[in-house]
């Protein structure tokens, strides 16, 4: 097929699916409404830190195979960190505690016999819990299947949990839960090592594609909004950015990898989530003690978890509603003091940003999955993707990326090819 495919967003879903049909020999014309790449995952120079930093943090794992293969295929692991064994590590800010668990490599969890690899005070059956989560049926909340309560829960299963879903875990959609539970824990210590952006998110996973695209002719066009989607029949036939309309041709395609509301916008047949929740990152202008963890997991605070980057430190919020209106400046000391403590640094407030997602991703609940649109749309040259389409993940970047290998994967009608992947991963 020699038409166009025109990929409508710039995030990375749309750049995955761009980076996957440019790579088969496609002409692709990315088209974006911002000034910028990247989306909700990108990175920006701060001017109250005077730093680039990232506007959130986040973390992936080894076992993310999609987000692994797309930074090996543009060129961007020089820019992640990968942690040379599968440890997390945690504090507890009420007790003073800290321990490290360490999953074994294998798919048997003989670890959870060993005490120095659990949670403190746990006992090796009480991490057959997520059993229920496993077996949920359709509709189910955790909440339903799981109790959601006691300590392992309070310092183990709630904050993993509740950062992959960026819901409240016992309110959360069963099925999508589960599947962070295979893809992670349930898969063994070769799929959970931590691996963060600690060089950017933009120089790991943006700006790689867009010169992986422009070297294979590729086009990306900044400051274009798509304002309206001519329709004829089966097919759209045109697409309008106000001032520059285009007719596609017999052979062109569309991904529209925007916003959900956006697309429904633009499409008001597509279903799509309504609610949403916020994530609270705060940034700190100091550098990292010595020894201090990549990631530090922090329970009975405000802080969630630390990221500690080679000129800042990072503390994200999940499900951070109730935090939109809390003064910024309260934010930052309130952070800080729990840092200071996490850290041993001194009191006083270094420079420091707060930044504020207030729809940083779907309410995962089932009744917002159930919202979720396939890839495909009735329409024969257009696809969706993004991660709040049915992915099978939560919105994470790992569901993202695999949203733009599904649409481009439709689009050249192969849509049996993100199965090779991941059966090859």
């Amino acid at each position: 097929m020699a038409g166009i495919v025109h990929v409508i967003g710039a995030g990375l879903s749309g750049l995955s699916a761009a980076v996957e049909l440019a790579d088969a020999g496609r002409r692709v014309v990315v088209h974006e409404a911002a000034r910028f790449a990247g989306g909700r995952c990108r990175s920006y120079h701060d001017a109250a830190l005077d730093l680039t930093i990232d506007n959130g943090n986040h973390l992936l794992l080894s076992g993310n195979w999609a987000a692994l293969a797309y930074l090996d295929r543009i060129g961007g692991r020089d820019a992640v960190t990968i942690a040379d064994e599968p440890a997390f590590s945690f504090a507890d800010l009420a007790t003073g505690e800290r321990w490290t668990l360490r999953p074994n490599q294998g798919r048997l969890p003989w670890w959870i016999l060993d005490a120095r690899r659990r949670v403190p005070g746990t006992r090796a059956p009480d991490y057959l819990a997520p059993i229920g989560v496993l077996r949920a049926p359709p509709a189910a909340t955790v909440g339903e299947v799981m109790a959601c309560r006691g300590p392992l829960y309070d310092r183990l299963w709630q904050p993993v949990l509740l950062a992959a879903l960026n819901t409240e875990p016992g309110e959360a959609d069963a099925q999508l839960a589960a599947q962070i539970l295979r893809e992670t824990l349930a898969a063994g210590g070769q799929a959970c090592r931590p691996v963060v952006a600690t060089g950017g998110l933009s120089a790991a996973l943006v700006d790689p594609a867009i010169a992986f695209l422009r070297e294979r002719g590729g086009e990306v066009r900044f400051g274009r909004a798509l304002k309206r989607v001519a329709l004829e029949g089966a097919r759209v036939s045109a697409i309008h950015f106000g001032d520059d309309d285009i007719t596609l041709g017999a052979d062109d395609q569309v991904v529209l990898a925007v916003p959900p509301n956006v697309a429904t916008a633009l499409l008001p047949e597509i279903s799509a989530p309504e609610r949403f929740h916020a994530i609270v990152n705060g940034h700190f202008r100091i550098a990292p003690p010595a020894g201090q963890q990549l990631v530090l997991g922090v329970v009975n605070g405000m802080t969630e978890w630390l990221f500690a980057y080679p000129d800042r430190l990072s503390v994200t919020i999940s499900c951070a509603d109730r935090l939109l209106d809390t003064p910024r400046e309260a934010l930052a000391e309130t952070i800080w003091r729990e840092v200071a403590t996490l850290t041993g640094l001194a009191p006083e407030l270094p420079r420091w940003q707060i930044v504020r997602e207030r729809r940083a991703t779907f309410s995962a609940t089932p009744q917002e999955a159930a919202k979720r649109p396939e890839a495909r749309t009735r329409y024969d040259n257009l696809v969706l993707a993004g991660d709040w389409t049915q992915t099978g993940l939560p919105a994470t970047i790992e569901g993202s990326i695999r949203s733009g290998l599904s649409a481009a994967a439709l689009l050249a009608g192969a849509p049996d090819r993100l199965d090779r992947s991941r059966r090859a991963a």
